[in-house]
C-alpha cells in the first residue's frame, strides 16, 4: 500500500495533534527544576539587591567631601556579608569590597585604582558624583515583580534568576513521562562484543538524554528483538505508564519491519515525509489507554533528526511551551543535498567578525543516515529548501540552535 506523502510541516501537525498540554503540576526544588516548564510565574520575595552595595573595591564616602586630592581618614572596612554599618564623619571614608553593603552615610565609592594610599589615609585621585558605583536596594527587581513568566523553559539562566528572587522552589508543569523503543535483531548493548551483522545500539541513549534535556522521564525498554511478540510486548509495558512511546527502526516497507506491521495493524498512519534524513516516518495509539506512539527511521542520525523536527515539538506541547524557531545563517563551506527533499544537516553554528551568523557542515560528507558521529561536532540544525541540488558558500539557510 503506498503512503501518503507529506510536507515536514504538514506531518508535524499530525504529530502534535497527538497529545494535549499536561494538567498536572508540582513544586520542585530549584536546583533539580532544570529542563522543566513552569506553571506558575515566579515572584520575588523582596528587593533585589535587598541593599544598596558596592560595586567596587574602593571606598564608601559622601560625595560632598570630595575635591581632588583630598586625604580621607579610613574610619572602617566593610566586607562582602557584613552586616555592620559603620559610622563616619568628614573627610572620612570606609573601605569597602565588591557585593558589601554601603554605609547608610555614604552615596557613593570611590575605586581604589582612582586612590593613592598615604601617610594617614587614603588619597582621592579622581572625585566621583553622588550614587558612582553603588548599586541600589531594588535597582534589579523589586519585590512582588514577577521574575519569570509561567511556560517559560528552565535552563540555569532562569533557575539562577528564581534563587536569587529567593525562590526556593517552582511550581512546574509534571515531567512527561515517555516509553522508548529500540528495535532490531542487530542491536547489542554498548561493551559486550559484537558478532558478525550487529551494531552497537545508541538511539535509545539519544532518543533518552534529549527527553531528558527536554525536561521528561524517559522509561527505556532493552532493545527488541524484531518479532511481533516481542515489540508488542515492549508497548504493552510502556503504555500502562507512559504519556507518549517513541519507537525507533522497523518504519520502512519491509517485510521484516516489525514496527510497521505491528503498529499498522492498530491504525497507524505511516507516510513519506520529504525530508532527508527522515523520509519514513509513523504515529499511532496503543492499547485501551490510546497512548501515542511516534515512530522514527532507525538509521541513528536520521532517528536524532525525526525527534528534534518531530518529537522535541510534541515534548514542548506536552509541557505548553513555545518550540523555538528557526533563524537564517550564510553557509560558509558548501554541500550537495537531495533536490526533491527538505535536507535537514548538522551544522556548526558560529557568529563572524560582523555579528553576523554562519554554518558549516558538521561533518565533512554531510547527512548521511548512518553518520552517527555527525552530531558530534554540531551545535545546531540547518535546513536547505525543497528544489536546492546544491548548497553553496553565501547562501542563507534556515537554522535552529540545538538546546
Amino acid at each position: 500500500m503506498s503512503r501518503p506523502v507529506l510536507s515536514v510541516e504538514e506531518y508535524l501537525a499530525e504529530v502534535l495533534a497527538l497529545v494535549r498540554p499536561l494538567p498536572d503540576t508540582e513544586a520542585v526544588p530549584v536546583r533539580e527544576a532544570a529542563g522543566r516548564t513552569l506553571a506558575e510565574p515566579v515572584l520575588a520575595r523582596g528587593d533585589v539587591p535587598a541593599f544598596a552595595n558596592s560595586a567596587m573595591d574602593g571606598y564608601a564616602v559622601r560625595a560632598d567631601d570630595l575635591v581632588p586630592g583630598i586625604v580621607l581618614h579610613v574610619a572602617a572596612e566593610v566586607l562582602a556579608g557584613s552586616g555592620e554599618d559603620p559610622a563616619f564623619g568628614r573627610c572620612a571614608c570606609v573601605r569597602i569590597m565588591t557585593g558589601a553593603p554601603v554605609p547608610s552615610r555614604a552615596d557613593a565609592v570611590v575605586p581604589v585604582e582612582q586612590t593613592t594610599p598615604v601617610e594617614g589615609g587614603v588619597r582621592i585621585d579622581e572625585v566621583v558624583p553622588r550614587g558612582r558605583h553603588v548599586r541600589g536596594a531594588g535597582e534589579d527587581v523589586r519585590a512582588g515583580d514577577v521574575v519569570l513568566e509561567a511556560g517559560v523553559r528552565l535552563g540555569a539562566r532562569e533557575l539562577s534568576a528564581a534563587a536569587a528572587a529567593g525562590a526556593a522552589r517552582v511550581v512546574c508543569v509534571r515531567r512527561p513521562v515517555v516509553g522508548v523503543v529500540a528495535t532490531g535483531d542487530e542491536l547489542v548493548a554498548p561493551g559486550l562484543p559484537l558478532e558478525r551483522g550487529q551494531i552497537y545500539e545508541s538511539n535509545a541513549t539519544y532518543l533518552a538524554a534529549a527527553i531528558t534535556r527536554d525536561g521528561g522521564e524517559a522509561v527505556v525498554a532493552d532493545a527488541v528483538r524484531d518479532t511481533a511478540e516481542a515489540f508488542t510486548a515492549a508497548l504493552d509495558d510502556l503504555a500502562g505508564r507512559c504519556d507518549v512511546i517513541v519507537v525507533s527502526g522497523g518504519v520502512s516497507v519491509g517485510d521484516a519491519d516489525v514496527t510497521r506491521i505491528v503498529l499498522e495493524a492498530a491504525g497507524a498512519g505511516f507516510r513519506h515525509v520529504r525530508m532527508q534524513p527522515g523520509k519514513p516516518q509513523g504515529w499511532a495509539r496503543w492499547g485501551d489507554a490510546r497512548v501515542p506512539v511516534v515512530a522514527l527511521p532507525g538509521n541513528p542520525l536520521s532517528a536524532a533528526v525525526s525527534y528534534e523536527t518531530f518529537v522535541a515539538p510534541l515534548v514542548d506541547r506536552l509541557h505548553d511551551r513555545p518550540t523555538p524557531g528557526w533563524s537564517v545563517a550564510r553557509v560558509t563551506q558548501g554541500w550537495s543535498g537531495p533536490q526533491e527533499r527538505r535536507q535537514v544537516i548538522p551544522v556548526f553554528l558560529d557568529v563572524d567578525e560582523s555579528g553576523q551568523q554562519v554554518v558549516k557542515p558538521a561533518h565533512r560528507r554531510g547527512s548521511a543516515s548512518h553518520m552517527v558521529t555527525s552530531l558530534v561536532g554540531a551545535n545546531a540544525l540547518a535546513a536547505v529548501a525543497e528544489g536546492t541540488a546544491a548548497v553553496t558558500p553565501g547562501d542563507l539557510v534556515a537554522v535552529r540552535r540545538l538546546p
